[in-house]
Parts: C-alpha cells; sequence; structure tokens
C-alpha cells in the first residue's frame, strides 16, 4: 500500500475475532495503527474485543455496522449506547439500503431482475414505495429529495453513516442532509412507519445484532 501508518484498521468479521484482536496489539503499541475498529461484530463479540484491548492499554475507536431505517438491531441490541458510554465512534454503512430508500426505485422502477440488489429488494417494493413516501412528505419539509432524509435519520441517531459517492451531487446531497435537523416527532414517525411494514433486511455476509 505503500503507507507505514494505519489510520483505521478494521476487523471486518467475528470469524476467529479474538485472534485477530490480540494479533493487532503488537501493531497498535509500535504506533503502526492509529484506530481499531470492528465491522458485523454484535454486542457480546464488541466486549469481549475491549476486555482483550483493555488488558493492554488499548481500546477499540470504532464500529462499523449496517444500521438503516429498516434495520435498526445495532440501537436495539444495545450497540449503539454502548458506543456512546465508551467513546466509540459508530459508522453506520447501508444506510441507504443500497439505493432502496433513495426514491427512485419502486415498483414501476424495480432494481435489475438479476442483481443482488433485485433479489432483496425487489420482492418488497410496495413496501418500500410506503416508506418511501412517508419519507418524501418529510423531505418535502425541508426542500430535499427522499435520500436526505434516511442520512439525516442516522445522524440524528448519533452515528457517522458511510454513504458511496460517484458523482458531486452526491457529495452535495451529503452536505444538505448534514443540516437537516429531524424532531422527534419525525424520528418517531420514520421509525413506526417501517415498523408497521415488517420489513426484515439481513443480507448474507451479515447476522442480526441480538
Amino acid at each position: 500500500m505503500g503507507v507505514d501508518f494505519i489510520d483505521y484498521y478494521w476487523i471486518h468479521n467475528p470469524t476467529d475475532a479474538p485472534k485477530w484482536v490480540r494479533e493487532l496489539i503488537p501493531l497498535a503499541k509500535s504506533g503502526k495503527i492509529g484506530k481499531i475498529g470492528l465491522s458485523n461484530h454484535n454486542l457480546a463479540e464488541i466486549k469481549e474485543a475491549q476486555e482483550i484491548l483493555a488488558s493492554e492499554g488499548l481500546k477499540i475507536s470504532a464500529v462499523q455496522n449496517h444500521f438503516s431505517i429498516l434495520n435498526r438491531s445495532s440501537e436495539t441490541s444495545g450497540i449503539l449506547d454502548y458506543c456512546k458510554k465508551n467513546n466509540i465512534t459508530f459508522f453506520s454503512y447501508m444506510v441507504l439500503e443500497q439505493g432502496a430508500l433513495t426514491g427512485k426505485y419502486d415498483t414501476k422502477h424495480p432494481f435489475p431482475e438479476n442483481s443482488d440488489r433485485g433479489k432483496t429488494y425487489n420482492p418488497i417494493l410496495d413496501k418500500l414505495e410506503t416508506l418511501n413516501s412517508g419519507l418524501k412528505e418529510i423531505a418535502d419539509k425541508y426542500n430535499v429529495g427522499v435520500a436526505q432524509i434516511p442520512v439525516a435519520w442516522a445522524i440524528a441517531k448519533g452515528t457517522l453513516p458511510i454513504v458511496g459517492v460517484t458523482k458531486v451531487r452526491h457529495v452535495e446531497d451529503i452536505i444538505k442532509a448534514l443540516n437537516i435537523k429531524l424532531t422527534d416527532g419525525e424520528i418517531e414517525k420514520i421509525e413506526n412507519l417501517a415498523k408497521t411494514l415488517n420489513i426484515n433486511i439481513i443480507r448474507y455476509w451479515e447476522k442480526e445484532m441480538k
């Protein structure tokens, strides 16, 4: 990679996680790693890693999990609260559910049929239409697009959203989301709507955080 220092070193899944946490300790102590992060770990696994690192005077600096209006298991399991109490940055990925929460796709405009996204979201596009319609009502109030509301929601929950960008306007949209301060009522409305639709999005590479 041509570098001698890693800002964030991520353990991306919990397979043999205690082993890899211990392997990182010499690197962290040598100054080659700035911060240690865990991804797709549940609360018990996070606490286990934190205990191992604490015994060496180190700590977890970040957690990165799938977190969106459709997947709040990192919140309901207590992971978000644990991160807040222990000064751990929570990076939320897939806040837009790979485009499903942008208003771009609906029953008349589905995802490509043979794509991974198509297999996951096309069967529930009718429910996503209902959710995106609710998001649009809030988006119209702030004069933004539908996609800015899930990002603003993730920020309001105390997380740092990871949003993929391929165009300048995508960056501009993120800036708009940063300026949106959703009310408690709006957050409750969004979450209640998603709950009534009973959509469970757990992708093949991850697990529900219990």
